[in-house]
C-alpha cells in the first residue's frame, strides 16, 4: 500500500489503495457491484457520469491483482455484473409460456451473461500481462477493452449488446459521433474519457490546481468536440423527404402468450387489416394517400403463402398501387428437406407478393437450437413454434426493390444490432426495413436498449429505418436518429410518415473497422513506446 495512505493522503488515493487492497469475497462484491451500475450508462437511463466513478474502479483492480488470473476473476466479477443487468430481460422471454420454459429462467439469466463476462475476464487478464504503474496503463485497457468488445459482437454469432461506445450516444448531437467513428471505435474514447479524471487524480501525491484542471479537461474537451460536431452535423443536414412516399407503420400489440394460439390466428390477422385502414389518430381513411403499409416481425400467425384467402384479403385491403411490407414466415421443401424462413415479404394490390427478404442472423435458442440433435433428445427445444430450426437467408445482404420505394435493406429483429453487418457496402440501400417482435421482453429495459440502438444504426450508416415493431417502438428515424413518428413501448397505435432521404456513405461506413483497428494500433504503439 502507498505510503501516502494515511490520514494527511489525499481521498481518492486512499480509495485508490482500498480497492487495491482487497481479496476474497469483497473484491469480487465490489466488482460485481461496479459492473452492475455501469447499466445506468446506457437506455432507458443515459446516465453516463456513473462510468466516471465505476470505471475507474477496473483500473485499481487490475492494480491490486496479484497476476493475470488474479486480474481475471476480478474482470469476469466486473463483466458479470454489468452483462446481468444490461441483459436481465432476456428471463422474460422464459415466462411467455412458464408452464414449459420456467425452469430455464435462472440459467438463461445466469449463464449467459457469465458466458460473455468471459471477454473482459480476458481483456483484463491480458492488460494486467503488459500493465505499466502509470496513466499510461488507462491507455492499454481502452485498446484492448475495444478490440474485445468488437470479438464478443463477432464470436460465437456474436451479442453486442451495450457495446461501451454507445456510452457516448447520447444526447442526440453525441450520436452523430457514431457517424464517425462507429461505436465499437467509440469504446476507445468512452474508456479514456471515463477512466483517466480519477486515475490522475489518484495517481498524483499532492491535488494541485493544475492537476484538477487537467483531469477536467481530459474528461470535458472530448466531450465538448463531440458535441459540437454533433450539433453541426444535425444543423447541416435539414429533413428532407423521398418524394410519393407515405408510409403507414401498424403496431398491434398483440401479447406474445396469444400470437401463435391457433384460435387466434383469424382475429390477429383481422386486427392488422383493421388497424391498415385508420391513420394515426385512429379514424378510418380506406390508407388514402398511404403507399406503403408496413406490418411487423410475423404479423401474421400462419404461413400467408398456403392461406390464399389471407392473401386475397390482403390485395382487396390495399388502394390502386399501394404495397404491404410485412413480417411473415414461409417455407420450402427441396430435396425431401422443409426449410422455413422467417422473412419479409412484399404484396402488391393483388395479394401477389413481389419480393422477400430471408432472415441471415438468426438467434440461437430463439430461432434454431445449436447442436439440435443432442438437444432434442435432451428435451430442449427453441422459444419460438412451428417449422422446426430456420434456415439462414443468403449473403451477401441484397437490397429489396419495391415498387415506389429506393432501394431498401431487411432487417428482421436483432440483426439491427450488429454495427457493419446491417447492409452489403457493394450494394448500399436507401432506406433499411426493420420488422420485429419485441413481446417477448415485456415492460423491460430490453426493448427500450432495442430500439435506441437502433437509431444508433441509422446515424452510423447514414440510412433511414423504418421500424415496425409489434408491441414496441415503432417508428421512422432519420439519418441523424431523429424521429419522424413513435408508437411507445405497448402501445397499440398507427405511425403515419413520409420517408426520409438517405445520405451518403459516413466515414464509418466508408472505413468500417479500419477505424478501430487504426486507434487500436496507435495507442498500443504510443503505449510501448513512452513505456520503452
Amino acid at each position: 500500500m502507498s505510503a501516502y495512505a494515511g490520514a494527511d493522503a489525499p481521498v481518492l488515493q486512499r480509495l485508490r489503495d482500498k480497492v487495491r487492497a482487497l481479496s476474497g469475497w469483497r473484491r469480487a462484491v465490489l466488482a460485481f457491484a461496479s459492473g452492475s451500475l455501469c447499466v445506468f450508462a446506457f437506455a432507458p437511463f443515459h446516465a453516463f457520469p456513473v462510468l466516471f466513478l465505476t470505471l475507474p474502479v477496473l483500473v485499481w483492480l487490475i492494480d491490486g491483482a496479484r497476476d493475470p488470473r488474479d486480474a481475471a476473476i476480478a474482470g469476469w466479477w466486473y463483466g458479470f455484473g454489468y452483462f446481468l443487468f444490461n441483459l436481465f430481460w432476456i428471463g422474460e422471454a422464459f415466462l411467455v409460456e412458464a408452464e414449459k420454459f420456467a425452469w430455464l429462467l435462472p440459467f438463461a439469466v445466469t449463464m449467459l451473461p457469465a458466458g460473455i463476462a468471459l471477454f473482459w475476464a480476458g481483456a483484463s487478464a491480458l492488460c494486467k500481462r503488459f500493465w505499466s504503474a502509470d496513466w499510461r496503463r488507462v491507455v492499454l485497457l481502452a485498446a484492448v477493452m475495444a478490440v474485445v468488445e468488437w470479438l464478443r459482437g463477432h464470436i460465437l454469432t456474436g451479442l453486442p449488446w451495450n457495446v461501451l461506445g454507445y456510452a457516448l450516444t447520447y444526447p442526440l448531437e453525441l450520436m452523430q459521433s457514431a457517424a464517425l467513428f462507429g461505436v465499437y471505435a467509440l469504446s476507445i474514447p468512452a474508456v479514456l474519457i471515463f477512466t483517466l479524471p480519477l486515475v490522475l487524480l489518484s495517481d498524483s501525491e499532492r491535488t494541485s490546481a493544475r492537476l484538477r484542471m487537467t483531469a477536467a479537461a481530459v474528461a470535458l474537451v472530448p466531450l465538448l468536440v463531440l458535441y459540437a460536431y454533433g450539433a453541426w452535423r444535425l444543423g447541416a443536414h435539414p429533413v428532407r423527404d423521398v418524394p410519393g412516399v407515405q408510409l403507414r407503420i401498424v403496431q398491434p400489440s398483440v401479447p406474445q402468450r396469444e400470437k401463435w394460439q391457433p384460435d387466434k390466428q383469424r382475429e390477429i390477422f383481422a386486427l392488422h387489416l383493421e388497424m391498415s385502414g385508420r391513420d394515426a389518430a385512429g379514424r378510418p381513411d380506406d390508407l388514402k394517400g398511404v403507399t406503403h403499409v408496413i406490418w411487423p416481425e410475423a404479423a401474421m400467425p400462419f404461413l400467408p403463402l398456403e392461406h390464399p384467402e389471407a392473401l386475397q384479403a390482403i390485395g382487396q385491403m390495399l388502394p390502386a398501387g399501394a404495397t404491404l411490407i410485412s413480417g411473415a414466415l414461409r417455407r420450402e421443401v427441396s430435396d425431401g428437406r422443409q426449410k422455413g424462413y422467417n422473412s419479409i415479404m412484399a404484396f402488391n394490390d393483388e395479394g401477389r407478393l413481389i419480393a422477400t427478404y430471408d432472415k441471415i442472423h438468426l438467434v440461437p435458442f430463439g430461432e434454431y437450437l445449436p447442436f439440435e440433435p443432442v438437444l432434442t433428445a435432451l428435451g430442449l427445444s427453441k422459444l419460438t413454434r412451428g417449422l422446426g430450426s430456420f434456415d439462414t437467408g443468403w449473403l451477401p445482404r441484397k437490397v429489396i426493390n419495391i415498387p415506389g420505394l429506393p432501394p431498401v435493406g431487411g432487417l428482421i429483429c436483432y440483426e439491427v444490432l450488429f454495427p457493419g453487418a446491417v447492409i452489403d457496402d457493394g450494394n448500399r440501400p436507401q432506406a433499411l426495413i426493420n420488422v420485429t417482435n419485441d413481446g417477448w421482453f415485456g415492460d423491460t429495459s430490453g426493448p427500450r436498449q432495442h430500439f435506441y440502438q437502433t437509431r444508433v444504426r441509422a446515424v452510423e450508416e447514414g440510412l433511414p429505418i423504418v421500424r415496425a415493431a409489434n408491441n414496441g417502438i415503432s417508428a421512422v428515424i432519420d439519418p441523424l436518429g431523429r424521429l419522424r413518428g413513435l408508437a411507445g413501448l405497448n402501445q397499440k397505435a398507427v405511425v403515419d410518415a413520409p420517408l426520409p432521404e438517405a445520405l451518403g456513405p459516413t466515414p464509418y461506413g466508408a472505413f468500417r473497422g479500419g477505424i478501430l483497428l487504426a486507434m487500436a494500433l496507435i495507442l498500443l504503439l504510443m503505449y510501448r513506446f513512452r513505456q520503452g
